[in-house]
């Protein structure tokens, strides 16, 4: 599934992508990079200006360590044989051994590559139709999803309001004035 390319879409191709995400923002996006031969990133930054937002991958870290302040959250894995979900609160990590380092208290854990991120997106759209997500997407160097952190939901599959206005301040904090794109 993931998508390396290393030409540029066609303007072509990205207008057609604009076109289409314009009438129909809810899908699942690697999909769409999929079917299209393009990154993520790239099917992503087609999205209608008030669905997406971009900071550079030097602001990473500062967003981890706002969401680790959230509460409950759902940390997905999107690859072509797997999409992996974990829900719990994000724990605080460190830097160590060339990896960030997530551990202490929390059903998430792990250790990333956080240097490797270059784009930390800010995603709220429609999906699959019905429900509002709101997705904060640490794209590499390729364009690629490392891994999402989506907004957590309440019994009725809402966004937690204070999770929201969290999510939103945090992308005007790290992205100020939207980054033009393709």
């Amino acid at each position: 599934m993931p998508h390396s390319s290393s030409t540029a879409p066609s303007p072509d191709t990205l207008a057609a992508l604009r076109d289409r995400l314009a009438t129909a923002p809810n899908g699942v996006l690697e999909a769409v990079a999929t079917e299209t031969g393009v990154s993520l990133l790239a099917v992503t930054e087609c999205l209608p200006d008030g669905l997406r937002a971009f900071a550079p991958g030097e602001t990473a870290e500062a967003a981890m360590l706002d969401m680790a302040e959230w509460g409950t959250v759902t940390v997905l894995v999107h690859s072509a044989d797997l999409v992996l979900e974990c829900k719990g609160p994000l724990p605080r990590g460190q830097f160590g051994r060339g990896f960030y380092n997530l551990a202490g208290g929390s059903s998430i854990g792990g250790h990333i590559r956080l240097d490797r991120c270059r784009t930390v997106g800010f995603v709220r759209r429609p999906f699959m139709g019905s429900a509002d997500s709101a997705s904060v997407v640490f794209f590499n160097g390729d364009g690629e999803a490392m891994f999402k952190v989506f907004v957590g939901r309440d019994d009725a599959r809402q966004l937690l309001p204070d999770q929201v206005e969290r999510f939103e301040a945090l992308k005007a904090r790290l992205c100020g004035a939207p980054r033009q794109t393709a």
